[in-house]
């Protein structure tokens, strides 16, 4: 990825271009027999006009573009404001014997410091596991661990004056790694095995078996919006908190905690974020917490928003997981029994290890049958951050150490990749149950498959790259065709849940509200596309308003791609019943049944007579009828036993498949992404152009998780790679030119919104492709060796995969 542009090395867009190989002719209409039989057709689409179903802009794009659209560091700040900033450990694991603050007190507009003795409420933090301190008192756990607070009349005077507080620790041997916690026994969950069939047996009786290790770093969130609160003393006691969140109700329950006072007496505010991809689902809270402590002393507003490099040092990161293990296979590459250890590095608290790992167990299958298979899941404790949530929540993790399996497969059998892949998926009407007892109903994968093999010529260029490698010493391509299939809805069933308000005011205009956050992925959009639809007006008549706990409590988090499912169903619900006042009201005037009543294009039509809209609502508010109304929504089906992690947990699956095309430099160790072909299932797209840009982002960033960005601690537990010199995600000069996106043509076959499907994570699992692409190149490089190629795919460890340098 990181190639010099000016290396002209036979990997510029002209010299890799189209291969000219033409399809096999029994093989085209193999596949286009497949589509025929397979494909479902187009599905159709409630009556037009309509909102929902069109490319909409963003509902903030024109705001944003002109720098008019405000982030919580925006907000005008009120007179007295203060600002913080924090106290770092030094060390990885110690106890802490003192903290000398003089020096920082005596600086420039220094006004106070917090440390834990000041916290009024619980000095652990409000979360699940109830096992990290909300700051640091008799023991550090990580280099970056928050100690305390400097508290000063500028942001810059605050952070001065952290760096002059003297900490006393005393080191303690430190867990730097997965295999040191596992040596040790440490771990912050306990272990999770689950099992199918006889694992051991089928491994025993497999005519090939293959045994092998896999790492995979974790990732950086890198928002462009680092962490920032505002906390803001109101009124007899009430507080008001302005956060940089995706899940507003955990952060006023987590204040609420740490000052010792109900939850009635905080609310908590997000207009929007500048990203998230689930760095700020818990991390957030943090910092509320942290301001609101030291409002409190104060008695002053405070703001406190992290400085880059401490965001780093402080939040957690996408989970690294290590694996070991056995896979036994017949001879066209089935899958008989597979044994797996994921070890997986939580950091020095549970956070959402938890979650995670089970997500991670629940997608090692991605789209195969897996008929005997044992899976151990260790939730390692070490003395680093404590990681968390990030776009696919395991998901990823799980994938990808299958897809490796399968490629490793067709190269001990000599088979295409895409071949094994196909052998082993999952079926219809046979060998559809998944390893944790869960019927796959919606299985689309097959034709999928078939028809991204063909439109992306798959077969055609993989040839081409053959007879390429077979002629160039030096630059060797890969290609690799992947498919996902991905779990929507809360593994913890009981935030499968959502709330909204829809108000309609005299005028016609409406005002929404609902639980989920704005992140920049369209959720206000979409929300309000359905709810201009229900009420058959203009989008540009519904506005969306800021998240907020005063208006719609205990929200669960805008998080596992269950935003635009949760919020905008409940927003749905709710603009009905105002739609159904309406109607009932409109029918006693013309003496029809309520059903006769049509609202669409801004009128509402009976068999008597046509109003505009606006003319309904203000005859319907002079006969006193409701204009507004809450609406509440439950994920049906889902459940499961977490104990055994076997059940329904997933309300549908969403489906995907990328076909990527690399090469690698085998002398420098440098990769490039030539082409990217994805066909993605969207059901029916409430918005294409956002839910494409999802597409589109998703997969850069999981590109960006298998190739640039490595995460590096040294043998004291610093993390080395935390600013963007060091730290690398993808840029647009990463972009391929050929980066085509379509969409699959049906709708989702559960009831859900508009038809449609998840978006926000899926995508990210469809750049394994990637990563099983430059495998390819690396096999094409050394023939019959097995490939050892750890991830991130950086030039370092394509050159030990190649041999070049020392594993």
């Amino acid at each position: 990825m990181d190639m010099a542009k000016d290396q002209d090395i036979s990997l510029s867009r002209d010299e890799v271009g189209d291969p000219q190989v033409t399809l096999a002719n029994d093989h085209a209409a193999e596949v286009a027999e497949a589509l025929a039989v397979a494909q479902p057709a187009p599905a159709t689409r409630p009556a037009a006009p309509q909102v929902s179903g069109s490319s909409r802009p963003h509902e903030s794009a024109r705001a944003q573009v002109a720098g008019a659209a405000s982030y919580v560091d925006d907000i005008p700040e009120l007179k007295g404001t203060l600002h913080a900033a924090p106290i770092l450990s030094t060390v990885a694991h110690g106890r802490l014997l003192d903290v000398d603050t003089a020096a920082a007190l005596a600086m420039p507009g220094v006004r106070g410091v917090v440390l834990a003795r000041d916290i009024p409420g619980d000095r652990l933090l409000g979360n699940f596991s109830h096992d990290e301190p909300v700051l640091a008192e008799d023991t550090v756990q990580h280099i970056g661990q928050v100690i305390g607070l400097v508290v000063a009349d500028t942001v810059m005077q605050a952070r001065r004056a952290a760096r002059k507080v003297i900490s006393q620790i005393e080191p303690l041997p430190a867990l730097l790694t997965v295999d040191d916690a596992l040596e040790a026994q440490t771990y912050v969950l306990p272990p999770v095995f689950v099992r199918r069939g006889d694992a051991d047996a089928a491994l025993a009786a497999a005519a090939h078996t293959l045994r092998g290790t896999l790492q995979v770093g974790g990732q950086e969130h890198f928002y462009l919006e680092g962490q920032v609160a505002y906390a803001v003393p109101q009124e007899q006691g009430q507080w008001l908190v302005y956060s940089s969140t995706q899940h507003p109700a955990e952060v006023q329950h987590w204040v609420a905690h740490a000052l010792g006072i109900a939850s009635h007496a905080v609310r908590v505010e997000c207009r929007r974020m500048g990203g998230g991809f689930g760095g700020k689902e818990t991390q957030a809270g943090h910092m509320a917490v942290w301001a609101a402590v030291a409002a409190r002393k104060l008695q002053k507003p405070v703001k406190l928003r992290l400085d880059r490099d401490d965001d780093f040092l402080i939040t957690g990161k996408r989970h690294p997981f290590a694996y070991d293990y056995a896979v036994g296979f017949d001879d066209t590459g089935r899958i008989a029994g597979l044994k797996l250890r994921m070890a997986v590095n939580c950091g020095f608290s549970a956070d959402l290890s938890g979650p995670v790992a089970d997500r991670a167990v629940f997608h090692v299958d991605n789209a195969y049958f897996l008929a005997h298979v044992e899976i151990a899941s260790y939730r390692c404790k070490t003395h680093t951050q404590s990681n968390t949530a990030f776009r696919g929540f395991g998901g990823p993790q799980g994938m990808i150490v299958t897809e490796a399996i399968m490629g490793d497969i067709a190269r001990h059998l000599g088979l295409d990749p895409l071949a094994v892949r196909r052998r082993n998926l999952y079926g219809v009407g046979e060998r559809d149950t998944t390893h944790y007892r869960m019927k796959v109903e919606d299985n689309i994968l097959a034709p999928l498959l078939s028809k991204l093999e063909l439109t992306a010529k798959y077969q055609q260029r993989r040839e081409a790259i053959s007879a390429w490698n077979r002629s160039s010493p030096v630059i060797q391509r890969g290609i690799a065709l992947t498919p996902v299939k991905f779990g929507i809805s809360f593994t913890a069933t009981l935030f499968n849940q959502a709330g909204a308000l829809v108000h309609v005011y005299t005028d016609g205009s409406c005002q929404v509200n609902h639980g989920g956050t704005e992140m920049g992925q369209g959720l206000n959009t979409k929300v309000c596309q359905i709810v201009a639809d229900e009420l058959g007006i203009a989008f540009e008549q519904v506005l969306a308003t800021a998240s907020d706990t005063g208006k719609v409590p205990n929200a669960s988090a805008t998080a596992a791609s269950a935003g635009t499912d949760l919020n905008a169903r409940a927003a749905q619900y709710a603009a009905r019943t105002v739609r159904d006042n309406l109607a009932q009201f409109v029918a006693g005037l013309d003496g029809c049944g309520a059903g006769a009543v049509r609202f669409q294009g801004g009128e509402v039509t009976t068999p008597a007579a046509t109003r505009p809209f606006t003319e309904v609502v203000k005859l319907a508010y002079a006969n006193r009828i409701q204009l507004w109304s809450d609406g509440f929504y439950r994920t049906p089906k889902i459940h499961y036993d977490k104990n055994t992690l076997t059940g329904r947990p997933f309300f549908y699956f969403a489906y995907g498949a990328a076909c990527t095309e690399v090469a690698i430099d085998t002398l420098t160790g440098e990769s490039r992404v030539l082409k990217v072909d994805i066909l993605h299932d969207v059901g029916n797209s409430i918005n294409p152009a956002i839910d494409i840009g999802q597409i589109e982002g998703g997969f850069v960033q999981g590109m960006g998780w298998l190739t640039t960005e490595q995460l590096v601690w040294n043998d004291q537990g610093l993390l080395t790679t935390h600013a963007p010199s060091t730290y690398k995600i993808p840029t647009a000069g990463d972009i391929p030119a050929h980066f085509r996106i379509d969409l699959w043509p049906e709708a989702n076959r559960e009831d859900n919104v508009f038809g449609s499907k998840a978006v926000g994570e899926p995508p990210l699992m469809l750049a394994i492709s990637v990563y099983e692409a430059l495998r390819d190149a690396v096999a094409a490089a050394r023939p019959g060796v097995p490939v050892r190629l750890q991830a991130p795919a950086t030039a370092e460890n394509v050159l030990k995969a190649l041999g070049r340098l020392a594993a």
